[in-house]
C-alpha cells in the first residue's frame, strides 16, 4: 500500500502557461512509493549480503587461519573493484534499463555469494568476495539517481532517509541472528549459501515490482516534457567529467576520502573481540543498537534536514553535514579509547556512533542530487560511492589491518575515526560558499531546456 500524497497545489491564475501549471505538479511521480520500498527490499538484501564476511569475519579466520590483515585485504579489495564497476553499471543501465541493471547486479551478487560459501582457502574466498562485490555496487548508484527522479528536492532528504534508515534498521536485526551461526564450525557457509540465493531471488523482485519513473521525472522545470524529451540528453565522457568543475562537487568527493567512520563497519566487530575480548557471538550484539542509531539517525536526519531546508535555505544542510562528522568524531573518541565493563556500555556507544553516521545519508545524497543535471546522478554517484569512497576505504582497510597489527586497532581508531573526522568536518565549510551558486547553476540550465523544449 502506498503512503499518502501531499495535498494537491492550489490552483494557478488564469492564463497560465501549460508547462507551468505542469511543473507545478512535478512533485508526485506515479508509483514511487512502491518503487522506494522495492529499492529498499533490495538495499537490506544487498547490505546484509556484502556485510557477511565482516560479521562472521573472527568465525571464517578461525576456520581458514586469517587475521587482522586479511579482513583488510577482503574489504580493500571488494572497494578497489568497485572503483572500474561502479560507473561500468551506470553505463550498462543507461544502455539497456535501469531496472535490468539493477536486477543483474543483485542477481548475480548472490551466485557469487553462494561461490564464496564453498572456499576453502583465503585465496578462493578473496576471489569470489570481490567478484561479490563487483556485483553489488551496481546497485547503488543507480538506486540513488532513481530516487532521485521520485521525489523533488524538498521531499529528498525524508525519501532516502527512509530508503537508507528502513534498510539499516531491518539489518541491524539480522545481523546478530547472523551472528549465531558462528556457533557452528560451517555456519558462515550457510549464511552465504542462503543469502545469495535470497540475493537471487530478490533480483527476481525487482524485474516485478520495480517501475522506472524515467530520468528527471521529479524535476519541476521538467514536468511537461515527456519521458522522451527528458531523456533526449545523454551523458557524455566530457559531461560526465564537468562534474570536477563544480566546486560543490569536488569538496564532496574530498569528504568521501576523508571519511573515517567508515572503517567502523569494517574492524568494529574485530575490535571488541581482539582489544576488549569479547567472543565473536557477543561483540557482534554491537551490530544491532549501531544498525538502531543508523535507523535512527537516517530516518531522523532526512526530516530534520527537511525542516533546516524551510528555516535555512541550502546553507541548513551545510551546518547538518557538518554536525554530523563533529559528533561521530566526539562519541569515537569516547567509545574507543577508554574500556569499559560488560557489552552493555559499548552497545550504547556503537549506537550513538551509528545515529552519527546515519545522519549523513539524507544529507548529502540530496546535496549531490541538487548540484548535479538529473542525467548525470547516476555516474554523479559511481564516482562518489564506488570511486572516491572505494579508494578512502581501501587506503583505510589494508592500512588499518596491517597497522593494527603493529600498533594496535585503539590507536588506528583514534586517529581515523576520531582526529580525521573533525578533519573533515572543517573541509565541508568551504560549502558555505559554493553550495547555494552549484544549486542555482543546476535551476537555470533546467529552466533553459523546458523553455527550449515546450512548444
Amino acid at each position: 500500500m502506498s503512503a499518502p500524497e501531499s495535498a494537491p497545489p492550489l490552483a494557478p491564475p488564469a492564463g497560465t502557461p501549460t508547462s507551468v501549471i505542469r511543473a507545478e505538479k512535478a512533485a508526485h511521480v506515479p508509483h514511487r512509493w512502491r518503487n522506494l520500498f522495492t529499492l529498499t527490499g533490495m538495499l537490506v538484501v544487498d547490505g546484509t549480503e556484502g556485510g557477511l564476511t565482516t560479521t562472521l569475519f573472527p568465525t571464517i579466520a578461525k576456520a581458514l587461519g586469517l587475521d587482522n590483515g586479511h579482513l583488510g585485504l577482503l574489504a580493500a579489495a571488494g572497494k578497489i573493484i568497485s572503483v572500474p564497476f561502479g560507473p561500468a553499471w551506470v553505463w550498462i543501465s543507461s544502455r539497456t534499463s535501469r531496472r535490468t541493471a539493477l536486477a543483474l547486479s543483485t542477481a548475480l551478487a548472490g551466485v557469487f555469494g553462494i561461490a564464496a560459501g564453498f572456499s576453502g582457502d583465503f585465496l578462493t574466498l578473496l576471489i569470489f568476495n570481490t567478484l561479490m562485490a563487483a556485483a553489488l555496487i551496481g546497485a547503488q548508484p543507480i538506486a540513488n539517481a532513481v530516487v532521485s527522479d521520485l521525489f523533488d528536492d524538498k521531499n529528498r532528504a525524508r525519501a532516502v532517509g527512509i530508503f537508507y534508515g528502513a534498510a539499516a534498521g531491518i539489518g541491524a536485526v539480522l545481523s546478530p541472528l547472523i551472528a549465531q551461526l558462528s556457533h557452528f564450525a560451517d555456519g558462515w557457509r550457510w549464511g552465504m549459501w542462503a543469502l545469495g540465493g535470497v540475493c537471487i531471488l530478490a533480483g527476481a523482485a525487482i524485474l516485478t515490482l520495480f517501475k522506472d519513473p524515467g530520468v528527471g521525472a521529479a524535476e519541476k522545470q521538467l514536468a511537461g516534457l515527456d519521458a522522451e524529451k527528458r531523456a533526449e540528453v545523454k551523458p557524455t565522457f566530457r559531461s560526465v567529467m564537468s562534474l570536477f568543475r563544480v566546486p560543490s562537487y569536488v569538496v564532496m568527493m574530498v569528504s568521501r576520502l576523508l571519511s573515517g567512520h567508515l572503517l567502523i563497519g569494517v574492524f568494529g566487530i574485530q575490535f571488541l573481540v581482539t582489544v576488549r575480548g569479547f567472543d565473536n557471538a557477543t561483540a557482534a550484539i554491537s551490530a544491532l543498537p549501531f544498525g538502531i542509531g543508523y535507523f535512527l539517525g537516517t530516518l531522523g536526519g532526512g526530516f530534520l534536514v527537511g525542516v533546516l531546508d524551510r528555516r535555512a535555505p541550502q546553507r541548513g544542510r551545510v551546518a547538518y553535514i557538518q554536525a554530523a562528522q563533529v559528533l561521530f568524531a566526539v562519541v569515537a573518541f569516547f567509545g574507543t579509547q577508554f574500556a569499559y565493563t560488560g557489552i552493555g556500555v559499548y552497545a550504547l556507544i556503537w549506537g550513538l556512533m551509528g545515529i552519527a553516521q546515519g545522519m549523513n545519508p539524507g544529507v548529502n545524497r540530496p546535496i549531490i542530487m541538487a548540484i548535479t543535471l538529473p542525467e548525470l546522478r547516476g555516474q554523479a554517484f559511481a564516482i562518489m560511492i564506488t570511486i572516491f569512497e572505494a579508494i578512502g576505504w581501501a587506503v583505510f582497510s589494508i592500512g588499518a589491518g596491517f597497522l593494527a597489527n603493529a600498533l594496535g586497532l585503539q590507536t588506528v581508531f583514534l586517529w581515523v575515526l576520531v582526529i580525521l573526522m573533525l578533519v573533515n568536518a572543517a573541509v565541508l565549510g568551504i560549502l558555505y560558499r559554493t553550495y547555494p551558486r552549484d544549486v542555482r547553476r543546476v535551476a537555470d540550465e533546467l529552466e533553459a531546456r523546458r523553455l527550449a523544449l515546450t512548444p
